[in-house]
């Protein structure tokens, strides 16, 4: 085997070895420990804000107004961690209904 050969080879392996254990996250952290705090039709907008900070991302359901909050991790290996916060806010800018789920 030429030098080169054994240089990429070497390479090519010690690349693999490294991103085995390697991971992808999406999303951010959000302090769930302020989960028990929001009341269906008394939070509004501004105290999840406060609360949360920015939502991760932002859409709609059935016409409603929706924030998530959210981290996704994602092993090589095949393993996951993930929690999330999804709030459905009416059309006063109140919480209807919400859902929190981790692993």
């Amino acid at each position: 085997m030429s030098r080169i050969r054994k240089t990429i080879t070497m390479a090519t392996l010690v690349w693999t070895l490294t991103a085995l254990p390697g991971c992808m996250t999406v999303g951010r952290d959000f302090p769930v420990e302020y989960v028990s705090q929001i009341q269906t039709g008394k939070t509004t907008q501004m105290d999840i804000q406060r609360m949360f900070g920015p939502p991760w991302r932002t859409g709609l359901e059935n016409g409603k107004v929706t924030w998530t909050y959210g981290k996704y991790r994602y092993t090589v290996t095949g393993g996951a961690h993930t929690s999330d916060l999804v709030i459905r806010f009416n059309e006063n800018n109140v919480v209807e209904s919400w859902t929190y789920n981790a692993d």
